[in-house]
């Protein structure tokens, strides 16, 4: 079973290398790319069975003995990662295939679009398969490099300039990165993480101070955590939809699963944690304030995707096994709902011919279908009962309460007010999108009043079957989290205990090892 655990990352470059020598066959390119996502959630589907009933997983490669090697491990954590994010994925390229070819040409040209897809899929693969620091930065290079081309496809003024800022902080917050590594290495003489986790115990107090401060502030600008945020909401609304999509499904949480690896595997005193909490709430408050204030709807979920980033770091400086398990279960959550939601803006967009508040109005009388697909996930991102949001939302705000310290009852109380400000934002969109009159509507209005014809054409712009297919899919994929919300959460209650006792070090390192 073990020599699955390369499978995820090898299928994705593989198909990447396919696809790219197929420039002129578009219909083969995108049936590479399908099947070669298909396999990565077949097997990250048994790697999930597997390591819920029989324990974590780690595959030494390149010939060397442990610790020296490359390993890779897998246990429910990860494999749950890889599982929800590769389905994402997959969704998300269904979507992308069935624009039209004027949307092709424009947002993502065939022959750059499925090769570097692959290759952010095969990053974020890697890195949540990674098993020392040095593969996890090689992950994070992977998916930053094909996210530096995913955002500025079609070569727009707009994108350029939101690319310059993405690829600035991206290089800044890598070079803080191979810093650490560095710093690490000379610390304690290793980069494997399970090897870590014995060593980092015979360091002075601040020196595992400095070392988790720079781990910490490293995954926290690739995560978005306030105040490390800002280069988002310039970033992702100018990409494609199916680029913005995959961006706020994934790439912040490869970020949050590193946070959760370092504060459990390598840091379990929780010496932040207090720092922590003050970063979570911030990053709750001030994010939900921001998308408040825009009339863009990419914008605003941006700024709801940095907000609720703020949740699942509340639940992570709690140092619990309940606040873990409740991030365990909202991270899985959060990655469907914010791609689903960011897909069907691109609907919205196509339909209504803009993505601004601005623009819109009377959807649920012309595409009742669009305002469905929007209403579900809506709702389930602003914690509505009995969704899945609201499951992942209370595990939180009871682990907080059960901690019962003044920070943990300021994000408690934080994170009741965010929701709230969430479906907020959610009904702002909903008033003015969908309800009200179309600006087709008044369009012919004011044709019929001054007798001038009206082309209706104009105003015409229906949805492709394979992307409402693609987004009903997602959706249906959401609402399945809250269907099956038992079972899930006990497995990320299992997930989160198994975290906690140390169980994967055992599995990686052979006995004997310091």
């Amino acid at each position: 079973m073990t020599d699955l655990l390369p499978v995820p990352v090898l299928l994705a470059i593989f198909g990447a290398a396919v696809a790219l020598t197929l420039p002129r066959r578009p219909g083969v390119q995108r049936l590479v790319s399908v099947v070669s996502l298909s396999g990565i959630v077949a097997v990250s589907a048994v790697l999930m069975w597997h390591t819920h009933t029989q324990g974590p997983l780690a595959l030494w490669l390149g010939g060397w003995d442990a610790p020296l090697g490359i390993a890779l491990t897998a246990d429910r954590l990860s494999s749950l990662m890889l599982l929800v994010a590769s389905f994402v994925a997959l969704m998300v390229l269904l979507f992308a295939t069935g624009q039209d070819k004027e949307e092709i040409r424009r947002e993502t040209p065939v022959s750059i679009f499925h090769p570097t897809f692959l290759l952010l899929v095969a990053g974020v693969s890697n890195a949540f398969l990674a098993g020392d620091l040095f593969n996890l930065f090689v992950g994070f290079e992977i998916l930053l490099f094909a996210s530096y081309v995913l955002l500025t496809l079609g070569g727009t003024g707009d994108r350029v300039r939101a690319g310059t800022t993405y690829v600035v902080v991206s290089l800044l917050s890598s070079s803080l990165f191979l810093i650490t590594i560095a710093a690490v290495y000379a610390a304690t003489g290793t980069v494997n993480l399970a090897h870590l986790s014995i060593r980092l115990r015979d360091l002075t107090s601040p020196v595992q101070l400095l070392l988790e401060v720079l781990l910490v502030v490293t995954f926290s600008i690739k995560a978005a955590v306030f105040p490390l945020s800002s280069w988002l909401p310039d970033s992702y609304p100018t990409a494609p939809a199916p680029v913005t999509a995959v961006f706020a499904g994934l790439l912040t949480k490869v970020g949050i699963y590193a946070i959760i690896r370092t504060e459990t595997l390598l840091f379990p005193e929780g010496q932040l944690n207090d720092l922590l909490l003050v970063a979570a709430v911030l990053t709750m408050v001030i994010g939900i304030f921001g998308a408040l204030a825009q009339v863009e709807i990419k914008r605003m979920l941006s700024f709801t995707l940095i907000s609720h980033i703020g949740y699942m770091m509340f639940g992570i400086a709690l140092n619990t096994d309940e606040g873990l398990a409740a991030t365990i279960f909202y991270t899985a959550h959060h990655i469907t709902i914010q791609a689903t939601l960011f897909l069907v803006t691109g609907l919205i967009e196509r339909r209504g011919g803009t993505s601004s508040l601005d623009g819109l109005g009377g959807l649920m009388k012309t595409a009742p279908v669009l305002a469905i697909m929007f209403f579900v996930p809506a709702m389930n991102l602003g914690g509505i009962p009995p969704l899945s949001g609201f499951i992942g939302k209370l595990g939180l705000l009871q682990a907080g309460v059960a901690l019962g310290t003044p920070l943990a009852w300021a994000a408690v109380v934080g994170g009741v007010v965010t929701s709230l400000l969430t479906l907020i934002a959610m009904a702002k969109v909903w008033n003015r999108a969908f309800w009200g009159v179309s600006p087709a509507e008044e369009r012919r209005k004011e044709a019929s009043a001054a007798e001038e014809d009206y082309d209706e054409d104009e105003d015409t712009r229906p949805m492709p079957p394979l992307q409402v297919g693609a987004t009903l899919g997602l959706l249906a994929f959401g609402i399945a989290l809250t269907i099956f919300a038992g079972p899930l959460y006990e497995y990320a209650t299992a997930a989160a205990t198994a975290l906690r006792d140390g169980s994967l070090v055992s599995v990686v390192l052979p006995e004997g090892i310091r």
